[in-house]
């Protein structure tokens, strides 16, 4: 057996601290190149091998790019981090989600894949220090962690909302920070999602924005940059309101500047989408979508271009990457931002080492 560690990791968020960044760094030189993973799959979702970079065709703000090179990962080792988030899952679902989770580990007795896992409450995110491949060895962890009562009742109306965005976006940006800066990751967070706070009534005042969007370019940049793909899995189900399930897809524009951003952007499918994941609803099978999450592993590409210049600090370019066979679906980076200007998530943790 396998284990990688990860490192230590349990924060206590308090209200608020990281989304209101003021101080920042110099613009960070992007390379002359830079790499995205790609995955492409059939409709139906099963992952798709054999291309080349004849195709596919690359605009980058619908300008034409050369694929300067396309390389196949077939089998290559992803890093699975697993959250299950008792902070935004209805009190009613999180034992059902706890139960799935279990399952998922028993029945796995050899994971595909290098994996570990954390409970996220409102004191903070707790994780198993180590990757393994001994679904065992997570089960019986997993029978450690004990889910008690919220701090934050979900009654609490706009401000309780706040919180938990705050304590969800903000743990999210600490393990990106912590994660390795070498190596294929794969974040999936078991939740119907944070609070969005976006649309009518919820505005944000000038002295926000910055901030807000300042978080949005870290975030994008730095999952780009570490190979970290999300996906969101919802253990609500089909019981869940359509209309606020898919409300995310209004807010997949990224924004351009501070003057268009909102905290929406900052929410969990939109992070999942805009890394090139998926967004897992309609089912409350969360054992099944988890093997569905994992299954994208199998195969994937490292696709390399030339970065087109930027004109200003922060400018956001947008990627359309599309495969010439019918039929296919593609998964990766939706844009970077050129130039980007934001403070260290955290410092960076070491490359994982076997033992």
């Amino acid at each position: 057996m396998r284990l990688f560690r990860l490192g230590p990791l349990l924060f206590a968020l308090s209200f608020l601290p990281r989304l209101t960044l003021s101080a920042q760094q110099p613009a960070q030189t992007e390379p002359d190149q830079i790499t995205i993973h790609v995955t492409v799959t059939t409709r139906s979702g099963e992952p798709v091998e054999g291309l080349t970079k004849d195709d596919f065709t690359l605009t980058d703000n619908k300008h034409p790019q050369t694929i300067n090179d396309l390389r196949a990962f077939t089998g290559a080792t992803t890093g699975i981090v697993i959250v299950l988030d008792a902070v935004n899952i209805p009190y009613t679902e999180v034992s059902f989600a706890r139960q799935q989770l279990e399952h998922f580990f028993s029945t796995n007795a050899h994971l595909p894949q290098p994996t570990t896992f954390g409970v996220l409450q409102d004191s903070g995110l707790k994780m198993q220090p180590r990757f393994t491949t001994d679904g065992e060895v997570l089960r019986s962890a997993l029978d450690q962690y004990a889910i008690g009562l919220r701090e934050i009742p979900r009654s609490a109306g706009l401000y309780g909302d706040a919180e938990r965005l705050d304590i969800s976006f903000n743990t999210f940006r600490q393990l990106v920070g912590e994660l390795p800066e070498q190596g294929l990751k794969r974040v999936i967070w078991i939740s119907p999602g944070w609070p969005l706070l976006s649309g009518p009534g919820v505005d944000l005042n000038p002295s926000q924005r910055g901030p807000a969007f300042t978080n949005v370019v870290a975030i994008t940049t730095e999952l780009r940059r570490k190979q970290i793909v999300v996906d969101d899995v919802n253990p609500v189900g089909a019981t869940e309101d359509v209309g606020r399930t898919n409300f995310y897809e209004t807010l997949l524009r990224a924004p351009r500047s501070p003057n268009d951003v909102a905290l929406g952007q900052l929410g969990l499918q939109v992070l999942a989408t805009q890394s090139g994941g998926l967004v897992l609803n309609g089912s409350n099978d969360v054992s099944s979508l988890l093997e569905h999450a994992i299954a994208q592993t199998k195969s994937g590409y490292e696709l390399t271009f030339t970065v087109a210049p930027g004109e200003r600090q922060n400018e956001y370019h947008e990627l359309q990457l599309k495969v010439r066979r019918p039929g296919l679906v593609v998964h990766t980076t939706a844009g970077y931002y050129a130039r980007p200007v934001f403070p260290p998530l955290s410092p960076a943790a070491p490359a994982p080492s076997g033992h």
